[in-house]
């Protein structure tokens, strides 16, 4: 393999450098905006992706690791936004099936009246997903659903109804839509923060002012059109725009516990449809691990770095605690994470989340700045298509369409076969074995507890564009997200990999290891948890 890749950084930073015109920039490296990189470029428009930190470093990271339609916005009467939620996971399982599983679900029912109301709505679910369906819906009797859900309480269970969704990693499926984008010619850059929007003479956004945050050199660069992606942090790149500009995102914290596989042994997910507040919770396997999640807290601010609430912890633990023989305590938690959903401000303060539509919305400034908000993940590829439309439609661009129905994603494999940990890279993956052998010490384990390999770490530097030690245990290995204090304990033999790796010296080793553990320490246990 090329040593010069297409993905090292100075190979990127150079097209930047040589090319200051560009059909579309994009702004926030999330699900959304690698969506429309990927959709833009494969339009044929010359395309710049600029994201602050990293790729899925916010919420696009920190999801239930659902694809799916939403059955709880099915119970809302969200018809639409359920089809085609349905539609776009069919397509992911088609273009990304190293990545994507098919997930049986249970709901276990305790009245006759709910496994009468969920098979009924599950039928509908399934009509909904038309020819992508995952497979049918089924009613499964009380000794059915204990046989496969052993942890389950069986007192007054009537039985359950199984239903099948889409499983997924997250942020490894938005570095591979990073790949795939710059596959097809887009530059996409991490670490790079756009500082300052640029007009013209009759206020028109044509271009950005942002800088390489490695080397603090600024760069000006002009486009056609300017894409707002950023999520929670949207409103910031609105006041960049037009000071005055009212606030049209308001976060919503979710947060998730990561438990070990004995509480969820089977090879089903758990959803609870009705907790005691109205939400909903799903306990999924995942990479070995048990997720269970989420909460839905409005805020009043965002951050890079959401902390979980007591209040939320306590509440994830006493519902799970409601439904399982084998009891939950805060010493059980591996890793928590929390995460911030760009939800639509609503004009009702006292508007509930579960009440605020998931639809995402694009909006035009009198700059012709272009704004997208709202969405989830299942419908990224949509909401991409939606927004290029959008510019194309207001004459910023040519008219061109869709491609990405049936563009397969980096690492596409046809079929998945999941015993080996290294399944996730798809087609990548006899690379890294090809690493390994060529260099034998790099099969070895980072961590006992962890499948992990020296060679990953490696893999995550040379080719999925990794910077620092949080982009590889976060968001390349997801060490961080499956046990914090085993990934506290790896940081020493990791930095000096990645100082190797990415010729670094011992000043940024020792800066990367202060910021890291902080990170880390934040997700590895109750004790840092934030009162609200």
């Amino acid at each position: 393999m090329k040593e010069n890749n297409i993905f090292k950084r100075a190979t990127l930073l150079k097209q930047i450098e040589q090319n200051s015109n560009w059909d579309v920039i994009i702004i926030g490296g999330g699900a959304t905006g690698l969506g429309i990189a990927l959709d833009s470029v494969t339009r044929g428009f010359k395309t710049l992706l600029l994201e602050q930190v990293d790729f899925a470093k916010g919420t696009s990271s920190r999801s239930t690791k659902l694809l799916h339609g939403g059955v709880r916005y099915l119970a809302q009467g969200n018809i639409d936004l359920v089809k085609e939620a349905l539609y776009e996971r069919g397509l992911l399982l088609k273009n990304a099936a190293h990545l994507v599983n098919n997930q049986t679900f249970i709901i276990p029912n305790y009245t006759w009246w709910d496994m009468f109301k969920y098979t009924i709505g599950l039928k509908i679910y399934d009509v909904l997903a038309g020819k992508l369906s995952f497979g049918e819906s089924i009613r499964i009797t009380k000794d059915e659903t204990i046989s496969r859900l052993s942890i389950l309480k069986n007192e007054n269970l009537k039985g359950g109804v199984v239903y099948h969704d889409g499983q997924f990693d997250d942020a490894r499926l938005a570095i591979n839509i990073a790949q795939t984008a710059i596959e097809n010619g887009a530059t996409v850059l991490n670490h790079f923060k756009v500082d300052q929007l640029k007009k013209n003479t009759v206020g028109i956004v044509n271009g950005v002012v942002a800088k390489d945050m490695e080397t603090n050199t600024t760069y000006t660069v002009n486009a056609k059109v300017v894409i707002n992606a950023t999520g929670v942090f949207t409103d910031a790149i609105l006041k960049m725009d037009n000071a005055q500009s009212k606030d049209i995102v308001r976060p919503s914290q979710g947060i998730h516990l990561v438990l070990d596989k004995s509480f969820l042994p089977g090879k089903d997910a758990i959803m609870i449809p009705k907790t005691n507040d109205g939400r909903v919770l799903f306990l999924v396997p995942w990479h070995n691990r048990v997720v269970v999640g989420t909460t839905d807290s409005l805020l009043d601010s965002q951050s890079l770095e959401p902390k979980a609430l007591d209040k939320e912890v306590d509440f994830i633990i006493a519902t799970t605690n409601n439904y399982l023989t084998k009891k939950v305590s805060k010493a059980d938690v591996l890793s928590i994470f929390a995460g911030l959903r760009p939800l639509a401000a609503p004009k009702d303060k006292s508007k509930k989340t579960k009440e605020i539509s998931r639809s995402h919305k694009i909006i035009i400034s009198k700059s012709e700045l272009i704004t997208i908000t709202g969405g989830k993940w299942t419908t990224y590829r949509r909401m991409a298509q939606d927004t290029i439309n959008k510019a194309i439609s207001i004459g910023k661009l040519q008219e061109v369409s869709c491609k990405t129905k049936n563009i397969k994603i980096h690492g596409a494999v046809e079929t998945n076969d999941i015993s080996h940990h290294l399944y996730i890279y798809g087609t990548d993956q006899g690379k890294i074995e090809d690493l390994i052998a060529a260099t034998p010490e790099l099969g070895e384990k980072i961590h006992t507890r962890l499948p992990y390999t020296k060679a990953e770490i490696v893999w995550a530097i040379r080719y999925e564009m990794a910077r620092t030690i949080e982009d590889i245990l976060a968001r390349r290995v997801r060490t961080l997200f499956l046990d914090a204090r085993a990934t506290i304990e790896i940081i020493p033999m990791v930095i000096k990999i990645a100082a190797k790796e990415l010729d670094k010296d011992a000043f940024w080793e020792q800066q990367q290891i202060t910021d890291f553990t902080k990170i880390a320490r934040s997700e590895e246990h109750t004790s840092e948890l934030q009162s609200p």
